[in-house]
C-alpha cells in the first residue's frame, strides 16, 4: 500500500507500446467522430440551421470541444495511463475511471448494429435488383391503399379519400420498410408497442456474428499498439475519402443543387432547437465512452504537442460532422421533393443517413454499386469506433490491473465474446428500435462526468500545479487565459448542460420505452454512477486521521510522475518542493 492510503503502487506496463507516427494519436481521436448514432437522431433539429450549424459547432469547439479534448490529453500523456490509473492524480476520483469502462462497454453492446445494418444492404446490394428498389420492392411487399410507397406516389386517391382534409398522406421509404420486413412487429406499424413481445431476427444475428469476427481478427491481427494506430490511420483515411466521393455523387441526385437556398438561409425559429442538437452531436467528439482520448494519448511520446494535437482533432471532428451532415441534408431533400410533388405528403424517412439513404442511391446509375461504396463507408466508420473503444478499455484494465497483463489475448478475446453474446438483445424487435435510451442517458453522465474532471484537474489539483506540469512537459509557457477558460468557462457550459441531459432522458423513459428498458438503463448507466463517490469512501474508510485529514490524503496526488525514468528525475528536479517530493518518493518507501 502507499503510505497506508488504501492504494497499492502502480507498476507501468512497459510492454504497452507508443504510436508508429506522432499523426497516429490524430487519426484514431479524429475517428471518434464517426460515431454516428447521436448525429441520426438528432439531424432531424439539426438540420434547420444550414450553414449557420458550421459557425455554432466552432463556437462550442472553443468553449468546451477543445479545452477538454486538451485536458484528457494531458492525463493521458503526462501519467502513460489509461483512464483509470491516470486517476493517480486524485485517488479520491478514481471511479470515473471505473464508471467510464462501464459507459465505454453498455455504448458497445448495442453499437455493432450501426455496423449490422450497413453489412444488411452491402450483402444485398449484390443481387442483380435491389429489394428496396421500386422494381425490386414489388417481389415482396404487398402495398395496401393505406400505405403507398414513393415509388408510386401518385397512385393514392383511394387513399386520401378516407383523410381528413387537414391530414396528410403517408409515403413509405422501401429501404425503410425492407429494414422492418424483418421483423412481425415492425414489418406494419414500424415500430414495436412496449407490450408486444420479444422477437428476435436470426438474420441480424447472423449479421452481427459477422461485425463481432471481424472485431475479432482486427485484435489477432492488430493488437500492438504500433500496428493498431497504423491501421486505424488506413481506415480514417479511407472512411473519409469514400464519405467524400458520396458527396460528390449525391449533388447529382434528383433536384440538382436547389437544396442550398434551404442550407444557406436558415430560419431564425429553428436556432434554439437546432444548436441544442449541435451540442449532443458535437458530444460524440469522445466515442462511445467517457475517457476514450486520455487512453489514446497515453501512447504519445511525453513532449507531443498536445495544444496543437487538440485542435487539429477538434478540425477534423467538425469536419466529419459537417459532411455527414450535408450528406444526410441531400438525401433528406431528396425527399422533401418527392413530398412535395404529392401534395406535401408526408415520407416516411426515419433515420436518414442508414435506412432512408438505401432508396435514395437506389435511383441512381449504377445503383448497385454506389450502395456499396456508401455503405460500406457507414461500415467501416462503425468498425473504427468499435475496435477503438475496445482497445482502449482493454488497456486502461492493464494499466491498472498487473495480474491480467500476463494473459492479455485471453482478455481481449473474452471480453469481444462477452459483448458478442450480450449485442444479441438488440437483434431483438425492441432492442433494435429502443436502443437510443441508452445514449439518450450517456449524455449527462458525459456532461457530468466531463464537469467533474475539470473539477478534480483545475481546483482539486489546482491551477498551479496543472500549469506547473503542462509547462514541464509541453517545455512551453501555458498562457493563464487558456487556464480561465478551463476552469470558468468550460465548466458552466457543462452545468448548463446537465439540464438538457437530464429532460432527453426523462422524455425517453416516460414516452415509449417498455419496461425492460427502464430497469437496463437504471442498471448500467445510472446506479454506475455511484462507483464515484463509492470508491472515494473506500479509500477514506482505509486512511486514518480525522475526517478532513483522510479527505485530504485521498485527494491528493499519489504517485503522480512521468513513467519513464528520465522524465521522472527531471521532473523531480524541476519542482522538487516538499510536497511533491513526497508523493514522488512514495514508491520507494
Amino acid at each position: 500500500m502507499v503510505h497506508g492510503t488504501g492504494q497499492k503502487h502502480f507498476s507501468p506496463d512497459l510492454n504497452r507500446g507508443k504510436w508508429e507516427r506522432p499523426s497516429d494519436y490524430i487519426f484514431v481521436s479524429v475517428g471518434l467522430a464517426l460515431k454516428l448514432d447521436v448525429f441520426d437522431f438528432t439531424y432531424y433539429s439539426h438540420y434547420n440551421l444550414g450553414i449557420l450549424g458550421i459557425l455554432i459547432y466552432f463556437t462550442y469547439m472553443v468553449i468546451y470541444l477543445v479545452p477538454i479534448i486538451f485536458v484528457h490529453s494531458f492525463m493521458g500523456q503526462f501519467s502513460s495511463s489509461g483512464f483509470i490509473s491516470a486517476f493517480r492524480l486524485s485517488p479520491f476520483f478514481k471511479g470515473m475511471g471505473y464508471l467510464s469502462v462501464i459507459l465505454s462497454l453498455s455504448m458497445l453492446i448495442y453499437y455493432s448494429l450501426y455496423a449490422a445494418i450497413p453489412l444488411l444492404f452491402i450483402i444485398n446490394s449484390l443481387r442483380p435488383t435491389l429489394p428496396w428498389s421500386c422494381e425490386g420492392l414489388k417481389s415482396w411487399f404487398n402495398e395496401t391503399p393505406g400505405r403507398p410507397t414513393i415509388c408510386n406516389s401518385t397512385i393514392s386517391s383511394e387513399y386520401s379519400k378516407n383523410q381528413n382534409n387537414t391530414d396528410k398522406k403517408e409515403l413509405y421509404v422501401p429501404s425503410v420498410l425492407y429494414f422492418n420486413n424483418h421483423y412481425d412487429s415492425l414489418r406494419e406499424k414500424g415500430y414495436p408497442n412496449s407490450k408486444d413481445d420479444y422477437e428476435l431476427s436470426w438474420c441480424f444475428i447472423g449479421l452481427f456474428a459477422i461485425v463481432w469476427a471481424v472485431i475479432a481478427f482486427i485484435f489477432y491481427k492488430f493488437s500492438d499498439t504500433a500496428k493498431f494506430g497504423k491501421l486505424i490511420r488506413y481506415m480514417v483515411i479511407g472512411t473519409l475519402t469514400l464519405l467524400l466521393v458520396c458527396f460528390v455523387r449525391l449533388l447529382f441526385l434528383p433536384g440538382g443543387l436547389s437544396w442550398l437556398d434551404r442550407y444557406t438561409a436558415p430560419e431564425a425559429s429553428d436556432w434554439l432547437d437546432s444548436s441544442t442538437s449541435t451540442y449532443l452531436i458535437a458530444m460524440q467528439a469522445f466515442g462511445a465512452g467517457w475517457g476514450t482520448v486520455i487512453a489514446l494519448s497515453s501512447f504519445n511520446e511525453f513532449k507531443a504537442d498536445i495544444t496543437s494535437y487538440s485542435w487539429i482533432i477538434s478540425f477534423g471532428q467538425i469536419f466529419i460532422y459537417n459532411m455527414f451532415g450535408l450528406v444526410s441534408f441531400m438525401v433528406d431533400h431528396y425527399f422533401k421533393g418527392i413530398a412535395e410533388a404529392s401534395d406535401n405528403a408526408n415520407v416516411n424517412n426515419i433515420w436518414v443517413m442508414i435506412l432512408s439513404s438505401a432508396s435514395a442511391l437506389s435511383t441512381m446509375d449504377w445503383p448497385n454499386l454506389w450502395t456499396i461504396i456508401y455503405y460500406s463507408t457507414l461500415f467501416m466508420a462503425a468498425v473504427i469506433l468499435i475496435a477503438t473503444q475496445i482497445f482502449t478499455v482493454l488497456q486502461s484494465l492493464f494499466d491498472e490491473f498487473e495480474e491480467i497483463r500476463a494473459r492479455k489475448q485471453e482478455v481481449t478475446f473474452g471480453l469481444i465474446g462477452g459483448l458478442a453474446v450480450c449485442s444479441i438483445f438488440f437483434c431483438t424487435n425492441h432492442g433494435i428500435v429502443f436502443f437510443c435510451a441508452f445514449y439518450g442517458d450517456s449524455i449527462f453522465s458525459h456532461s457530468l462526468l466531463h464537469l467533474l474532471l475539470l473539477l478534480v484537474v483545475l481546483w482539486i489539483y489546482g491551477r498551479d500545479r496543472f500549469q506547473r506540469d503542462i509547462e514541464f512537459m509541453l517545455g512551453q509557457p501555458f498562457a493563464s487565459w487558456k487556464i480561465f477558460i478551463l476552469r470558468f468557462i468550460a465548466p458552466i457550459f457543462f452545468v448548463i448542460c446537465l439540464p438538457m441531459g437530464v429532460k432527453w432522458s426523462l422524455f425517453n423513459h416516460f414516452t415509449w420505452l417498455s419496461l425492460e428498458f427502464h430497469v437496463m438503463c437504471i442498471i448500467v448507466l445510472w446506479l454506475p454512477i455511484l462507483a464515484i463517490p463509492g470508491i472515494g469512501l473506500y479509500y477514506l474508510s482505509q486512511n486514518t486521521g480525522t475526517f478532513y485529514d483522510r479527505l485530504r490524503r485521498t485527494c491528493r496526488p499519489t504517485e503522480w510522475y512521468p513513467v519513464e525514468m528520465e522524465h521522472r528525475q527531471k521532473y523531480e528536479e524541476a519542482i522538487g518542493t516538499p510536497e511533491t517530493t513526497h508523493q514522488l518518493t512514495d514508491l520507494l518507501n
